[in-house]
């Protein structure tokens, strides 16, 4: 079985390297590039995306909330090999594009690896993992509303990159982290649909 990714810089180079061979990546790509067991990956990677600048195309982050939620349902519910959808599994982004955001991630990806891994790992067990799983569903789920407001969807988008992180490296600091930006986001979210931007 191939290894799986243990920092965020490796699932970037994993990337770029599919993307120099084949001159795009779809997620069924990203699937065989880290691993299928891995839940971090899948939870950075769609969220990078979003926080780049290939996130501002209309419509993308909702399509990439749709991603994450797959994502997250099958962690809630313990799967052990991650399953794509046919339309997910074949959305692409060109070797261009994906270069130009990993260009623009890499270099906090690397502080990230380098600052982050190892620390109160009770809160990166199965029962936190659940507890995660149901939060980044919800930080999903406040997106597409978030999208009419420039960079609004960039708060749920940056807790559920951090909950990836946590995942990835086994750091419950940063699961904690995770949990009050992921507080953050709804609240803003909360506060747009009472103030009835819903509508």
């Amino acid at each position: 079985m191939r290894d799986e990714p243990h920092s965020v810089e490796d699932i970037l180079d994993r990337l770029e390297g599919r993307a120099e061979r084949r001159g795009r990546v779809s997620l069924a790509d990203l699937a065989d590039a880290v691993g299928p067991r891995s839940y971090g990956p899948f939870l950075i990677v769609p969220a990078l995306i979003e926080l780049s600048p290939i996130g501002a195309i209309p419509g993308l982050p909702s399509m990439i909330a749709l991603v994450v939620v797959i994502f997250a349902a099958q962690m809630l519910f313990g799967r052990e090999h991650l399953w794509l959808p046919g339309f997910v599994a074949r959305r692409h982004v060109s070797e261009a594009r994906l270069k130009d955001a990993v260009e623009k991630v890499k270099r906090p990806a690397r502080r990230f690896d380098r600052w982050f891994h190892g620390r109160w790992t009770a809160l990166t067990t199965v029962p936190f993992v659940r507890v995660a799983a149901i939060v980044v569903i919800l930080l999903a789920a406040s997106v597409p509303p978030l999208e009419l407001i420039p960079f609004a969807s960039s708060a749920p988008m940056s807790a559920i990159a951090a909950f990836g992180v946590a995942l990835l490296v086994r750091d419950g600091m940063v699961m904690a982290v995770a949990l009050l930006v992921a507080a953050a986001a709804l609240a803003l979210s909360l506060a747009y649909l009472l103030s009835g931007g819903f509508f």
